[in-house]
């Protein structure tokens, strides 16, 4: 693989050397998990496509220039364990107004489940979502009607979530500062969590995402992959699968709307394992808002229910109905993150490895 790469053995978690959130240190002290050892480490990127752009000089009085840039790219950080081989990889893609960072590191400071997929000997790579963080955007729209060459009314919208949408959306509580007796997120650590909230550009992006392109070439470069979505990349992995279905060996969906999908769609997602989960208090959050939890929850049962119909492997795992409760839309950084990891890593044993999943 191309970009930075280490090949030698590596101790003693490097992902997450550096500062405890100060909401760690004040709260119960994190359990220490022991050195990590891993066989390999790296970044690359996924796709990318060059585009000639005319910009201004630079300089007061230089010329206008033309060149060429790269856009739609996808960047992709990894880490292989030890035993990395005996396990299919995990690919991780973040939601709306996030990064990979919802994988790494929670809030108040436990292992994520980048680092604890690692610790059980799966290959991890987090990408991050085409036009969001290290993979970059593609700001030509901004600069063209900037110089006049667009008009103002088409300039892509950008979203920004604060901290009381977020609060709402990731269901923390039914209002603002007051958490549900229940809730398994660890509000202590809100303000930490917040700082990992950043503008969503994905209005910049052409049809269909180059996101979903990306995901499936990435799942053909590792000879097969699980591919894992959350919130706004929830369906990403069965879009992915319906542009290149070759390297996907399975696909996990976390708390998002399904949209409706058409017979012979159903029929080519029916041949890849699926896992759709959702967490807690999914009727619980006051009506009228930017999403109905219920409304999602209920079109993606109706999805689980017609890949069953026509013949694949899919399972609905509502946590609620397991006797887990309390778990927000940010179930991975959850208190009981490690024993949904878990259930997430049996379910791939059972319906992806165990039915010929392995590379």
């Amino acid at each position: 693989m191309n970009g930075l790469k280490c090949t030698t053995v590596l101790v003693a978690g490097l992902w997450l050397a550096g500062v405890v959130p100060a909401a760690a240190q004040t709260k119960n002290k994190i359990k220490d998990p022991g050195p990590l050892t891993i066989k390999s480490q790296g970044s690359f990127f996924v796709g990318g496509e060059k585009k000639t752009i005319t910009q201004p000089g630079f300089g007061p009085n230089a010329p206008a220039t033309s060149g060429e840039i790269t856009v739609n790219q996808m960047y992709v950080q990894y880490q292989i364990p030890m035993k990395g081989d005996v396990h299919v990889p995990v690919v991780m893609v973040h939601g709306c107004c996030l990064s990979s960072k919802t994988w790494e590191t929670t809030p108040d400071g436990r292992i994520g489940w980048s680092e604890y997929f690692v610790r059980k000997d799966r290959p991890v790579y987090l990408a991050d979502q085409v036009s969001r963080a290290r993979s970059g955007f593609d700001a030509t729209s901004f600069a063209e009607i900037k110089a006049g060459r667009r008009p103002a009314s088409e300039l892509p919208n950008i979203i920004n979530a604060t901290h009381q949408v977020a609060w709402a959306v990731f269901r923390f509580g039914p209002t603002f500062g007051t958490p549900f007796p229940d809730e398994q997120f660890p509000v202590d650590a809100l303000d930490e969590f917040s700082k990992q909230v950043i503008p969503d550009l994905n209005a910049l992006l052409p049809t269909p995402s180059p996101t979903w392109t990306n995901m499936a070439a990435l799942a053909v470069r590792l000879r097969g992959a699980v591919l894992m979505g959350h919130s706004e990349s929830g369906f990403f992995p069965e879009q992915a699968a319906l542009i290149d279905p070759s390297g996907i060996k399975g696909m996990i969906s976390i708390e998002m709307p399904c949209p409706p999908m058409t017979p012979e769609q159903i029929a080519t997602l029916a041949k890849i394992p699926t896992l759709v989960m959702f967490g807690d208090h999914l009727s619980d959050m006051p009506t009228g808002g930017i999403v109905n939890w219920g409304d999602s929850f209920a079109s993606c049962s109706t999805y689980v229910d017609q890949i069953r119909k026509a013949g694949g492997d899919a399972e609905m795992m509502h946590l609620p109905a397991l006797g887990i409760k309390g778990n927000s839309h940010m179930l991975m950084q959850d208190r009981n993150s490690d024993q949904l990891a878990d259930l997430v890593i049996a379910w791939i044993d059972k319906h992806v490895e165990k039915k010929g999943g392995t590379r």
